[in-house]
């Protein structure tokens, strides 16, 4: 089983981009919470999908019951319409 900041990390390894995992009320999930299950997925998805679709896709399906932000290079939010290229390419800055 996992942590939530092992989960964070092969998230970004993976897919190109930084995530905050959320408890589904929205609260940030401590990072040294365990006890989940490692993130199932070892290639990225697509650059033509957007961060909803990821969403729920990806995280929702290895993941219920937890919400997720998926973040910029600068640390902010993304839009889930935002293409999943767009997001990667903020990191090449």
């Amino acid at each position: 089983m996992a942590t939530v900041r092992s989960i964070e990390r092969r998230i970004f390894r993976v897919e190109g981009f930084n995530v905050r995992i959320l408890y589904d009320t929205g609260e940030n999930v401590r990072s040294d919470r365990s006890g989940l299950p490692g993130y199932p997925y070892d290639r990225m998805l697509k650059n033509a999908a957007n961060v909803h679709h990821w969403i729920e896709s990806r995280f929702r399906h290895a993941y219920p019951g937890f919400d997720i932000e998926v973040l910029d290079a600068r640390g902010r939010r993304v839009h889930g319409r935002t293409k999943l290229a767009t997001v990667r390419d903020s990191y090449l800055d």
